[in-house]
C-alpha cells in the first residue's frame, strides 16, 4: 500500500487492504460480510482479476468448489462477487467494469490464433455440472479455457445490462478489452523465456503490444469516462499497438465494437 501511496502523494485517498480469492466461493462472500460489511453506496466496481494457464498444460486443475480453475475464477468467481454486491451498488449513477479481451472472438486477430472460443450449447454444464473440464462438453484444452472466459465475461455483461434496465436500476455495465500486455501477472503460468522473448517482439518489434500503462489507462478510462456511462451492454476495444497513440487513444481508437458472432 506504501508503495501505491508513494506514487499518487498528493491524493487524500484511503486503501483497505482484503483477501477475496476468486477461486474460492467462501473467500468471496467472506470478502463481502467483512469487507464490504458496511459499504452500501459503491460508485463503480471493477471485475478486472483473471488467469491464464499455459497453453500446454493437459491437467484441468480446479477451484475449491469444483469448477475448472480458468472458467470458474474469470467468470463464475465473479459472477458470485456481482451477485453478492449488487445490491450495494449506487443506484442511476453506479457503474460495473468487466475485463475481457478480444480473445473472445473466434475472428479477431488474437482469437483467430490456436483454439477457438465457444461454448456450444453448454453441454459440459449440463452433463457434469461443476465438474465440468469446459462450457462445451469436449476435452480440457488450457488454450480454449481462457478464450472461454472471456466470451463468458462479453455474455455476462450484455446479460447483466439487460436484467438492470428491465429493473430500472440506472447501473450500467460494459465491459472491455485492454489488449495484448504480455509484462504482466496474466502469463505467470507461460513458459518464463518464452514471455520474456514474446514481450519484446510483441510490444517493441512488431508493435501489436501494449505497455502497463496504456492498458491501465483503459480501465481508468472505462471507470471515468462521462460518454461510456450513458449506455451499458457495450464491449470497447482497440487495434493492436493502438498504444501508439497515447492517451489520445481513449475514446478514439479504443471505442465501442462488435462482439463475437457468439455473444
Amino acid at each position: 500500500m506504501e508503495e501505491v501511496l508513494n506514487e499518487i502523494p498528493d491524493t487524500n485517498i484511503e486503501l483497505t487492504p482484503a483477501e477475496c480469492d476468486l477461486a474460492s466461493l467462501v473467500s468471496i462472500k467472506n470478502f463481502v460480510s467483512t469487507t464490504l460489511k458496511e459499504e452500501n453506496s459503491l460508485d463503480v466496481v471493477c471485475y478486472n482479476a483473471g488467469i491464464a494457464r499455459n497453453t500446454a498444460a493437459s491437467e484441468c486443475l480446479r477451484t475449491k468448489e469444483g469448477f475448472e480453475l480458468t472458467v470458474g475464477t474469470n467468470h463464475f468467481g465473479h459472477f458470485y462477487l456481482n451477485q453478492l454486491i449488487l445490491p450495494k451498488i449506487k443506484q442511476n449513477t453506479g457503474r460495473i467494469v468487466v475485463t475481457a479481451s478480444s480473445v473472445h472472438d473466434p475472428d479477431s486477430p488474437g482469437g483467430a490464433q490456436g483454439s477457438k472460443a465457444t461454448l456450444g450449447t453448454l453441454e459440459g454444464l449440463k452433463r457434469d455440472g461443476n465438474m465440468f473440464e469446459m462450457v462445451d462438453g469436449e476435452k480440457f484444452d488450457a488454450d480454449k479455457a481462457y478464450k472461454d472466459s472471456k466470451l463468458c465475461n462479453v455474455l455476462f455483461t450484455r446479460e447483466l445490462q439487460r436484467r438492470l434496465d428491465k429493473d430500472g436500476t440506472g447501473i450500467k455495465v460494459n465491459c472491455f478489452s485492454p489488449g495484448l500486455i504480455v509484462g504482466t501477472g496474466l502469463f505467470r503460468d507461460q513458459n518464463p523465456i518464452f514471455t520474456k522473448v514474446f514481450d519484446i517482439a510483441a510490444t517493441n518489434l512488431l508493435k501489436v503490444g501494449e505497455s502497463v500503462h496504456w492498458g491501465g489507462g483503459t480501465l481508468e478510462y472505462m471507470i471515468l469516462d462521462k460518454t461510456v456511462a450513458s449506455k451499458g451492454g457495450l464491449f470497447y476495444t482497440a487495434a493492436p499497438g493502438s498504444g501508439k497513440y497515447g492517451d489520445d487513444a481513449y475514446g478514439k481508437q479504443f471505442a465501442p465494437a462488435e462482439v463475437s458472432k457468439e455473444a
